[in-house]
């Protein structure tokens, strides 16, 4: 008996419930036009024990020389037990004879692949789902095991909390990775002075950005997925290593575009005064996009959320300025009020005790004094008073 329908209709996630709690023994293809991508998932009994997915097309042991699990000797020598012995076995079961790796190894790195497949189709919300009932005529060699639908089910509710965060700056998959410009006086990026305390994955992805991949082209390049390597530009975007733009848009370099950036600026503060929002928000965001090592643009984009009542978005901007050019006074100033709006008391008062050592050196910060030093009393009392309520 086949299941079928568009996903529209009947979500990807009711789809694995009706499998799980019925069950269910047999194949679930998923196809998706807007990704242009297929994914095809092997039941037993309601547990998924096999999938595989068509932008993936990475043979196992190429996944395992990238995750540092074998050698580039230990590959060749298995490929060539394949190609000049005729050996029948496959590569997960040579590497496993010669020695490469344990039976556990490959058998995680197994489960690893099959639920990347499975997150990734999790995440489809259009396409089309055909599910044929009885027991697969063929179940590919590598199956191992049985993974629960609850299992993923919870794991896959998890990623999608973060991919709310992680959307905020990277929309689509669309969006390209650019090396981020050198920032305002010289030195070498974000960061200049210090160095850059990368995790190796994070390197891999950083070694492979060109200007012209987009998140998508980056994980096939891979063989990760789209999840995982968008998590890892965003950190590198907040980390002011990388800049993100849409597609056919380029990052001009720092000190490029002034009078666009100081004309877009005027019209972010214009509408600002008007309490135009959006208009306020979209000539900020595009400064951002010419100049974004730029901490002016960004503490222009932290006023606004903050005006706007966007306190987390307000935070998120304030925060890069600070990255950017720590020693701009009123980047603090509305860093405390920022924090104070999200109830982080103990650290708005450490923002406005920084503002204040900064204000001395700036006639414009004087005439706020009166008021911080209300709001950080203030924020001392009710961080207090949260400490003896905790």
């Amino acid at each position: 008996m086949a299941i079928e329908g568009p996903l529209r209709e009947l979500g990807i996630h009711d789809v694995f419930q009706l499998l799980d709690l019925s069950r269910k023994t047999g194949v679930l293809s998923v196809t998706s036009d807007l990704r242009q991508n297929s994914g095809t998932l092997y039941f037993i009994e309601g547990a998924v024990v096999y999938a595989e997915i068509r932008s993936n097309p990475h043979a196992l042991g190429t996944m395992l020389l990238r995750s540092g699990r074998i050698t580039d000797g230990d590959l060749e020598r298995a490929r060539d037990m394949q190609q000049r012995q005729d050996d029948p076995r496959r590569m997960g079961e040579i590497l496993v004879a010669i020695g490469a790796i344990t039976q556990r190894e490959l058998d995680r790195q197994l489960r690893f692949q099959i639920e990347e497949v499975i997150f990734e189709v999790m995440s489809w919300h259009e396409g089309y789902f055909s599910f044929e009932e009885g027991l697969p005529q063929h179940i590919p060699a590598e199956s191992t095991g049985r993974i629960r639908v609850e299992a993923l089910m919870m794991e896959g509710a998890r990623r999608i909390d973060e991919w709310s965060r992680i959307e905020k700056r990277i929309p689509h998959l669309a969006i390209v990775a650019v090396l981020a410009p050198p920032p305002a006086g010289g030195g070498a990026g974000a960061g200049a002075g210090t160095d850059l305390d990368l995790l190796p994955p994070e390197w891999e992805v950083l070694s492979l950005i060109d200007g012209r991949r987009d998140v998508r082209a980056l994980a096939g390049a891979l063989g990760r997925s789209d999840f995982d390597v968008a998590k890892t530009l965003f950190g590198l975007e907040s980390a002011g290593v990388i800049a993100l733009v849409e597609p056919n848009s380029t990052v001009a370099p720092q000190g490029s575009g002034l009078a666009e950036v100081a004309e877009l600026v005027g019209l972010a503060e214009d509408a600002l005064r008007r309490r135009d929002w959006e208009a306020a928000r979209t000539a900020a965001e595009r400064a951002v996009a010419l100049q974004p090592h730029n901490a002016t643009v960004h503490l222009l984009l932290g006023r606004l959320h903050l005006a706007a009542g966007r306190a987390p978005a307000a935070l998120d901007a304030l925060r890069r300025a600070v990255r950017f050019d720590p020693q701009i006074a009123a980047v603090h100033r509305h860093l405390g009020y920022a924090l104070a709006q999200s109830g982080r008391f103990q650290e708005a008062v450490e923002a406005w005790d920084q503002w204040e050592r900064l204000a001395a050196r700036v006639r414009d910060e004087e005439i706020h004094l009166a008021e911080v030093r209300r709001g950080r009393d203030a924020a001392r009392v009710l961080a207090g008073a949260g400490a003896l309520h905790g």
